[in-house]
């Protein structure tokens, strides 16, 4: 497992609990409780609460071509002071339970310019109980401002993303746009550090997304990643410590926990159509 450099927790926590801003603040007190009684190390930032906001586009066929393969193809523009930045972020992954499966998809695109490859996992509580596990692997590209069209339709998309032509044929014509029709606002704030010891340490946000149009929030989040150079080199002590922590989170702060989901198949799901079973 060299090949993996990060490892990213998740928890989905419920929208109905981010009725103002000072909710933020309250669930990272809880966390802060439940890092000390597991000596997990805590670093609070700064400007811990300062609020960033992005816009978060995914694109697809009218019949979801790309998720149905594990393919999200996504968009994020970033604002300041309510403008939006000249740069925007585009990510393209593909993300699947099995470890071997995700490896194997080449995620380099055809394209002038720099591309970022990150290949994660990413831990997830159980579907339908709180205190457990689960791990998902992503291959993921992110690509500063690409001179690529979102809406050009998926055969312009598979020039630069050859792997597409393998996994997803597209029919000519195939239209690709904004899925749902819905634009995500993301409102995030990059809280702290925890250090579960032997230099293994994770940054940790706290997010929601909302509905643009109607400002309804659809899902918050609470994530902490850590990177390192090799997988197997990360120390078992220090791994465990992260790992109880994790399934603590959910057990001592349930009522907070939204199960389930991921915050991509709850756009997929957003309105009339179904999320087609993927995350």
């Amino acid at each position: 497992m060299d090949d993996i450099h990060y490892r990213e927790y998740k928890i989905l926590l419920r929208p109905e609990r981010f009725f103002d801003p000072h909710q933020f603040e309250i669930y990272w007190h809880k966390l802060c409780l439940i890092a000390a009684e597991f000596k997990v190390g805590v670093v609070t930032n700064k400007d811990a609460f300062k609020r960033q906001v992005r816009e978060v586009l995914f694109y697809d066929t009218p019949d979801y071509d790309l998720y149905r393969q594990s393919f999200i193809l996504r968009k994020r523009t970033f604002y300041t002071d309510g403008w939006p930045e000249p740069q925007h972020e585009l990510t393209f992954k593909f993300r699947h339970a099995d470890l071997e499966t995700a490896a194997s998809i080449d995620v380099t695109p055809h394209l002038h310019g720099t591309a970022n490859i990150k290949f994660k996992e990413e831990l997830l509580p159980l579907k339908d109980s709180v205190g457990g596990m689960r791990s998902l692997y992503s291959h993921n590209c992110v690509l500063l401002t690409p001179g690529l069209v979102l809406d050009e339709g998926l055969e312009r998309i598979s020039t630069v993303f050859p792997t597409l032509n393998e996994h997803c044929p597209a029919q000519k014509g195939t239209p690709v746009s904004l899925v749902n029709n819905l634009p995500v606002e993301e409102v995030q704030v990059n809280v702290g550090l925890f250090d579960f010891g032997h230099e293994f340490e994770a940054k940790a946000t706290l997010s929601v997304w909302r509905d643009r149009p109607t400002e309804t929030t659809i899902i918050g989040e609470f994530a902490f990643q850590a990177k390192f150079d090799r997988y197997d080199a990360v120390h078992a002590k220090a791994r465990a410590r992260s790992e109880e922590f994790f399934k603590a989170v959910q057990t001592r702060a349930s009522e907070w926990v939204q199960l389930g989901a991921t915050k991509t198949a709850l756009v997929y799901s957003f309105g009339q159509k179904a999320a087609v079973g993927h995350e």
